[in-house]
C-alpha cells in the first residue's frame, strides 16, 4: 500500500511539474528549412503542440500543487507571416544548401542542369511551388513543369533544376515561379554558344 501512494505522489508531482512548465511557455524552437536533394526543398515538421492530461489527484497535496499552474495566464501565440517569394537566383551550379552559386541568366549549350534557388520568407503548413520553364523562340515550347510542397516556419530556399542530356538549343528561355497556383516572378535567360 505504501509503495501505490510513493508511485501515485511521484506521479502526481510530475504531472504538476509538467503542466507548471506547459504554463510558463516553455517549448522547443521550431526548427529551420532544410533541403534534400538538389531539386527539393523540404521544411523541417513543426513540432507537435504540447498537449496535457489531466488525472484524478491522488492525495490533497498533490491537489494543492495543481492548482497555480492550471490558474497561471497562457502566453499568446505569435502571429506568423504569409509565405511569400523573396528572389528567384539562377545558376548552373549549387552548393551543400542547395543554393545557387553563382548568379548568371547567360549559359552555355553544353551546360547539363541549370537551377532556380527561390528564397522565400514568412511561414506555412503546406504551400505549393511551381516552376515552369520555357524555351521561348519560334512558337514557345513548354521545357519542363515541376511542383513542390514546402513546410516552413521562416525563411528558406528552394531548388528547382532542369536537366539536358544533350546540348541546350541556343536562344531565350524564362522560368515562372507560381505560389499556391498564383504567378510571383519570373526570370529570363539565354542560352549563348561562347
Amino acid at each position: 500500500m505504501t509503495r501505490f501512494i510513493r508511485t501515485t505522489a511521484l506521479f502526481g508531482a510530475s504531472l504538476a511539474g509538467l503542466l507548471l512548465l506547459s504554463a510558463c511557455g516553455k517549448s522547443e524552437p521550431a526548427a529551420p528549412a532544410s533541403t534534400l536533394a538538389p531539386s527539393a526543398t523540404v521544411a523541417a515538421p513543426l513540432p507537435a503542440p504540447a498537449t496535457t492530461a489531466t488525472a484524478a489527484p491522488a492525495s490533497p497535496s498533490t491537489a494543492a500543487s495543481l492548482a497555480p499552474a492550471a490558474s497561471a495566464p497562457s502566453a499568446a501565440a505569435p502571429v506568423a507571416t504569409p509565405l511569400t517569394v523573396a528572389k528567384v537566383i539562377l545558376g548552373s551550379d549549387v552548393n551543400a544548401e542547395h543554393q545557387v552559386t553563382r548568379a548568371s541568366n547567360r549559359f552555355a549549350p553544353n551546360d547539363k542542369a541549370i537551377y532556380a534557388s527561390v528564397a522565400t520568407e514568412g511561414s506555412s503548413e503546406g504551400a505549393t511551388l511551381n516552376a515552369k520553364w520555357s524555351f521561348l523562340e519560334g512558337q514557345g515550347q513548354l521545357v519542363s513543369n515541376i511542383s513542390q510542397s514546402i513546410a516552413t516556419d521562416g525563411p528558406a530556399v528552394t531548388t528547382f533544376k532542369v536537366q539536358n542530356p544533350d546540348l541546350w538549343p541556343a536562344g531565350k528561355y524564362k522560368v515562372e515561379i507560381s505560389l499556391d497556383g498564383k504567378a510571383v516572378a519570373k526570370q529570363d535567360f539565354e542560352i549563348k554558344k561562347s
